[in-house]
């Protein structure tokens, strides 16, 4: 499994979440996997519209005592909507 590279945003509010994960995938290789945590409920929607911009992978999202955990694949996805 490749390396995971996070992005700990906690604490911080819109636009940062989005602009940092954007960064983030940016410096990215194809199909590694960034993992953005979060406490603002804003990044429900903002980092799945991101994803679907950018037509790569939203593996996952779970929220755990406020914290919102994205994993998300540098990749194009499978899904086709």
């Amino acid at each position: 499994m490749g390396n995971v590279r996070r992005v700990d945003v906690l604490g911080f509010h819109c636009p940062v979440p989005v602009h940092e994960a954007r960064k983030a995938l940016n410096e990215m290789q194809d199909g590694q996997l960034l993992e953005v945590i979060s406490d603002d409920p804003e990044a429900l929607h903002d980092i799945p519209a991101l994803v679907a911009r950018l037509n790569i992978t939203l593996e996952s999202v779970t929220e755990k005592s406020g914290e919102f955990i994205f994993k998300i694949r540098n990749s194009e996805g499978e899904n086709e909507n």
